[in-house]
């Protein structure tokens, strides 16, 4: 084999894992959390989560850490497939049981919290990176004790407001629900659970009902971090923009039980569905499941990783051709060269 020859094999193979790069690596992106009423990963990450002001937040960094908060849009399982109460345990309903949110999990009545009256609510749930998906959100029982760790008897058995693909408005989720009449402090659950993906993410929202703060002392009002907020600490979060590493969420990372082989290949960052919309930049106000920015496989620009394989196989099988035409005109060459 002459080296033009050698050269253009060489040159062929590195397409290869060009082309297997580029279908594979799809970015991973699908977060948020509930800012109405305010989840208490959300009122800690405003509040500062190398300085925070209530007593709660300062122990659930302590028990944390800071990085916690940081990444205060990533509470999820990524291979949870509906099996919420299955694999998250008792007392680690906050953190979906992942240790590394286990600050979320502590049993005091100071949480910041939001005032709740019982009717019609409009619930906001930031998405910092939207996907189709249903919501399902669940308020604890009369007589809950916050002094105790949650368990899942102490939600009520059926969700008082549930939702499939909400609208977008100023990059939140935004939907109605009907609140139940409840007195004191109570806690509001969310699960939310995609439809293009097993992940799903939750939320704990501590909520007063009347003029009481529902503890010994006055509880702090929880607060929903800003625009600004976000852009401002994003610096600083390990949420991965251009794919996750896989172990977000995973089973591995605390307490969670294992799911098995064939419902574990899709976490983030290692299956479908997981395609990044700018920074993790929620869709424009108002689209709704009825337009394609919302795609079920989780948003437009998943054409992006798509087109780049495209290309790639494109190259791949020009160089094929180019061997393969070089290879018969040296094959005629010989020939000629003998029959003279």
């Amino acid at each position: 084999m002459t080296s033009r020859r050698k050269a253009a094999g060489i040159a062929v193979l590195g397409t290869a894992p060009l082309v297997f790069s580029a279908l594979t690596a799809v970015p991973a992106a699908a977060h948020g959390s509930m800012t109405d009423p305010v989840s208490r990963v959300s009122a800690c990450y405003t509040e500062g989560p190398e300085s925070p002001r209530s007593a709660a937040c300062k122990a659930a960094v302590a028990a944390s850490g800071t990085q916690a908060f940081y990444d205060w849009n990533e509470v999820n399982i990524g291979n949870a497939a509906g099996r919420h109460k299955e694999i998250i345990p008792d007392g680690k309903l906050c953190s979906a049981g992942r240790d590394k949110y286990k600050g979320l999990d502590l049993p005091r009545a100071d949480w910041p919290s939001t005032r709740m009256s019982a009717g019609r609510h409009t619930f906001r749930y930031k998405a910092t990176a939207p996907h189709k998906g249903a919501f399902e959100l669940y308020i604890t029982k009369d007589g809950y004790d916050p002094k105790k760790p949650l368990k899942w008897s102490d939600l009520e058995a059926e969700p008082f407001a549930e939702v499939t693909d909400p609208k977008l408005e100023n990059g939140s989720y935004v939907f109605d629900g009907t609140v139940p009449g409840k007195s004191g402090r109570h806690l509001i659950y969310s699960i939310w659970q995609r439809s293009d993906s097993p992940e799903a993410f939750y939320t704990c929202s501590d909520v007063v009902f009347g003029g009481g703060s529902g503890g010994s002392a006055p509880v702090p009002e929880a607060s929903a971090p800003t625009d600004g907020q976000i852009e401002e600490g994003a610096g600083k979060s390990t949420v991965d923009h251009n794919g996750h590493d896989g172990g977000h969420g995973s089973a591995s990372d605390t307490g969670v039980k294992s799911a098995p082989a064939d419902e574990s290949a899709d976490r983030p960052g290692e299956g479908a569905g997981h395609e990044a919309t700018g920074a993790n930049a929620p869709a424009p106000n108002g689209e709704s499941d009825g337009e394609e920015r919302l795609a079920r496989t989780g948003g437009e620009s998943g054409t992006a990783p798509l087109a780049v394989g495209g290309a790639a196989v494109a190259a791949l099988g020009a160089g094929l051709l180019i061997v393969a035409a070089r290879r018969r005109r040296g094959t005629a060459t010989g020939a000629a060269r003998h029959r003279g």
